[in-house]
């Protein structure tokens, strides 16, 4: 393959530390590298180097003649005077962007839901984010350096993004890097990882999952790595293997080598001892929304919301931006009222969240870590029964990432991800036994997400999380909801079985519906208007076909019904066991798993048949 770009022996540093030292690498034809590595360490540095943003201090950077570089910068650089079309094609003729097939699917796939001839101002984060990012691919580019691109995207956007990178990425078709701490991006498009640490550039071949196998076998070789990260990234490919990527076939690493690594590796969680603690912490009674609604203004914002949480449940959100992700969660934690329905708390219930800012911190800025947790509790419990163990504050800063030295550290002076991790802390040191999570993983690098998923594995409570990351959210939960708007105005909540994919159809479907008649969007009238139309659902049954399918569709809800009560009468009936009767309890815990099962089957069963009716 041809090479395109390289850097020979470079050297970078700033005035506290040196970045790097004598690195050497290079990126060829049909390179799809991903760039991982701990915050601060020079993954974006690195980057930048490469694409000519950057000059080392020594060494050199080499590109062959012709060869074009574009870039994504983690910051907002779109000019707000021009509009959605401008930025994104420039002063191209119609006829010359229009006739383009990349450029028309690019539109369709990032802002074909914008105002093409809107102005910039205005736009949200993440409407902005697909902005930039489709102005960077409607080029013409020889490589792509990609510095964090799924951030403020939905997942859509990113199941959009990784299917264009290696569609259009493929072998002998340019070279693509990307730093994210997207672990599913990296999975899904990139074929190499570099990992940056300590001033050198570390190669792995595939990605992420092979390497998380690869690093476990050099840390076991060498042992010159600290054996909690050993541990955390040997758990970590116990998931890979055991959880959704799995599943995917998507790992491309030897599956008795990881068998060997991970036999002696327990589940991810011990979900019967949580289970029991968090119902002997929150009794029968967590939160109940029952036909619950939200207006503001005469616009219904969520109408009819029926969710009984339970008692250790670990529920994924999910919705596009103004769904009522954030007002749902709101409803469950106190700070917004119903406007219709009711919302009902268990007497026990204590609910804490992780929001976006870092209220938290605000009044501790100027002191150092260690004054601001000296005022807390002297430990904290992490598991559950027979593993239960206590740490003090002082050990779970270290379980997240802060070495003794930033202990002295003011917290103004902490990085973003660093600032995150205490607030993170603060929450759970408060011992609430409701957590929401309203997307947790910003500026955390992947091994800190490792570490906090970790903790987030012994947390014996309830969860409830809203993030844009695929990865963390199949980790760190259970099951999944997703907010969607209804026929008649109002978000409501429905139960995905299958998951994010099963999102990921659900929203499509939504799209085709929406857009079967209305021939408006980018360039409207000049036949590049929607550029990539989605599929169809597929034809209709009729006749007998037809009758079939509804009665099978009104005995799956009857079934799916009378199964909900028998759980629900389960979940009541471990809430009231002896405690102390484990073999009781993870019979009962057996019997929820079944009925659950069953429930998702039926469910799945249900969305096929109901698609398949039109």
């Amino acid at each position: 393959m041809a090479h395109l770009l390289g850097g020979e022996n470079l050297h970078l540093e700033f005035p506290t530390r040196v970045v790097f030292d004598s690195v050497s690498l290079g990126v060829d034809e049909g390179d799809r590298i991903g760039i991982v590595g701990r915050n601060g360490d020079g993954k974006s540095s690195l980057l930048a180097m490469l694409s000519g943003r950057l000059e080392p201090d020594g060494g050199r950077v080499t590109v062959r003649g012709g060869v074009r570089v574009g870039v994504l910068d983690q910051g907002d650089t779109l000019d707000d005077a021009l509009t959605v079309a401008q930025t994104v094609v420039g002063d191209r003729p119609e006829h010359e962007w229009a006739g383009d097939a990349t450029v028309r699917s690019v539109i369709a796939g990032l802002v074909g839901d914008l105002d093409w001839d809107g102005p910039v101002a205005g736009l949200s984060g993440g409407q902005r984010r697909r902005v930039a990012l489709a102005r960077l691919l409607a080029g013409d580019w020889d490589v792509l350096a990609l510095d964090e691109p799924t951030n403020h995207l939905d997942v859509e956007a990113i199941a959009w993004l990784a299917e264009h990178l290696k569609t259009r990425w493929s072998r002998n078709a340019g070279a693509l890097l990307v730093v994210t701490h997207d672990r599913w991006f990296l999975d899904e498009v990139c074929t190499t990882t570099w990992e940056v640490h300590d001033r050198i550039v570390e190669p792995f071949e595939g990605g992420y999952a092979a390497y998380i196998l690869q690093r476990v076998e050099r840390d076991r070789q060498a042992a010159v790595i600290e054996q909690r990260r050993q541990n955390l990234a040997r758990k970590e490919l116990a998931w890979l293997r055991r959880g959704a990527p799995a599943r995917t076939a998507k790992p491309k690493f030897r599956i008795d080598a990881a068998n060997v690594l991970i036999e002696d590796v327990p589940e991810i969680r011990d979900k019967v001892s949580l289970q029991s603690l968090a119902v002997s912490r929150l009794g029968k009674d967590v939160v109940d929304l029952l036909d619950a609604g939200v207006s503001y203004g005469g616009r219904d914002v969520l109408k009819d919301i029926e969710w009984r949480i339970a008692p250790g449940e670990r529920t994924g959100i999910l919705g596009v931006n103004g769904a009522g992700k954030s007002t749902l969660l709101e409803l469950v934690a106190g700070t917004v009222a119903p406007t219709s329905g009711r919302v009902k708390r268990g007497s026990t219930v204590k609910v804490a969240t992780l929001t976006q800012r870092m209220d938290e911190l605000d009044q501790h800025l100027n002191d150092p870590v260690r004054v601001v947790i000296s005022g807390l509790r002297t430990s904290y419990t992490i598991g559950a029964g027979s593993k239960a163990t206590e740490l003090t504050p002082g050990q779970l800063l270290e379980r997240m990432g802060f070495s003794s030295a930033q202990l002295s550290t003011p917290v103004k002076d902490l990085s973003g991800g660093q600032q995150r991790r205490l607030q993170l802390l603060l929450i759970l040191l408060d011992q609430p036994n409701v957590l929401i999570l309203d997307e947790p993983t910003n500026d955390l690098d992947t091994d800190m997400l490792a570490a906090i998923e970790d903790l987030l594995d012994s947390w014996a409570g309830t969860l409830l999380v809203v993030s844009h990351d695929r990865y963390f959210l199949e980790r760190v939960t259970d099951q999944q909801y997703a907010v969607l708007p209804g026929q008649d105005g109002g978000g409501r909540l429905r139960h995905l079985p299958g998951g994010i994919d099963e999102y990921l159809r659900l929203r499509e479907r939504e799209r085709a519906t929406a857009g079967a008649g209305s021939g408006s969007g980018a360039g409207s009238g000049s036949g590049a208007g929607s550029p990539a139309s989605p599929a169809s659902a597929g034809p209709a049954l009729s006749g007998a076909d037809l009758r079939a399918a509804q009665k099978e569709i009104a005995a799956a809800e009857r079934r799916i019904e009378k199964l909900t009560a028998q759980a629900d009468a389960a979940r009541t009936a471990l809430a009231e066991h002896d405690q102390s009767d484990y073999v009781g309890l993870g019979e009962k815990m057996a019997r929820i798993g079944e009925l659950d099962a069953e429930v998702a089957a039926l469910e799945e069963r249900w969305f096929a048949l109901t698609e398949q009716i039109g």
